[in-house]
């Protein structure tokens, strides 16, 4: 027995010894793992602008009784702002190391935007139905309303006829998330958190928007997952309302198909 806890005492050494040799993550690390994940969602061909950023539960943007705390832009004109120049992104990011950023949607893309275990359920079934899901990521809890999932989708544009669309904002402002949890569909005039932005919560452990899949997957027509969405949304409302947790129903998309 004696030989035994000396061979694992000497294994344990080793391994310790190991570990003291590995390299530590550094700040300049974390900071290049940030630029990589923005410039890939760039490439991707998705607009970004700077957005605020965390400080303990508290908004950078230093408004008292923030709605949005870290979830929003910097500047008002972040419509016009938003790029995928690779070259402004990189300013951006070095430039304010501690800024998170949106995607301008209705551009390029749109987004699909479901409580976190309505879109779980949602996307296990679409991948077991072969249907083609194209970037998707999760944003964890940040106040009563809980995580959401965030699918992204190729926009459908502008209809010819301009009385058949309205601004995303009127129907789907960020703001109102919490209070209405069913399928937010984020077109002209919104915006959503692009991995790896920061949550408030405690300094050392914030709360991370991460992907699910990566941008590199193409965007597929919102149309395609939108039945699928809207049935889990459905049903996760029920299931809050039966769970006294003062379930809303599924609210309705945000854009007209009366094209």
């Amino acid at each position: 027995m004696g030989d035994g806890i000396g061979r694992y005492r000497g294994t344990e050494s080793r391994l310790a010894q190991w570990l003291r040799r590995r390299p530590k993550r550094t700040a300049a690390d974390d900071g290049n793992d940030r630029e990589k994940l923005l410039l890939a969602v760039a490439a991707a061909g998705l607009p970004l602008a700077p957005a605020a950023y965390p400080v303990g539960y508290s908004c950078s943007c230093e408004r008292i009784g923030c709605p949005t705390p870290a979830r929003h832009p910097v500047s008002f004109a972040w419509q016009t702002q938003s790029t995928t120049d690779r070259s402004q992104i990189e300013r951006w990011a070095r430039n304010e190391p501690e800024a998170n950023f949106i995607t301008a949607t209705g551009m390029v893309h749109d987004v699909l935007d479901v409580p976190l275990a309505a879109g779980r359920a949602a996307l296990e079934r679409l991948l077991a139905e072969g249907v083609e899901v194209g970037p998707v990521a999760e944003s964890p809890a940040a106040g009563p309303g809980g995580g959401r999932m965030l699918f992204f989708t190729a926009t459908r544009g502008t209809p010819e006829d301009e009385d058949e669309w309205w601004p995303c904002e009127l129907d789907c402002h960020p703001e109102t998330m919490d209070e209405h949890p069913g399928l937010r569909w984020h077109c002209r005039g919104s915006y959503v958190l692009v991995p790896p932005a920061r949550l408030p919560g405690d300094e050392d452990a914030h709360p991370v928007v991460a992907w699910v899949r990566g941008p590199e997957h193409p965007l597929p027509d919102p149309l395609n997952l939108l039945e699928t969405l809207q049935d889990a949304c459905a049903r996760h409302a029920a299931e809050r309302g039966a769970d006294g947790d003062g379930g809303h129903p599924a609210h309705e998309i945000a854009w007209p198909l009366t094209r």
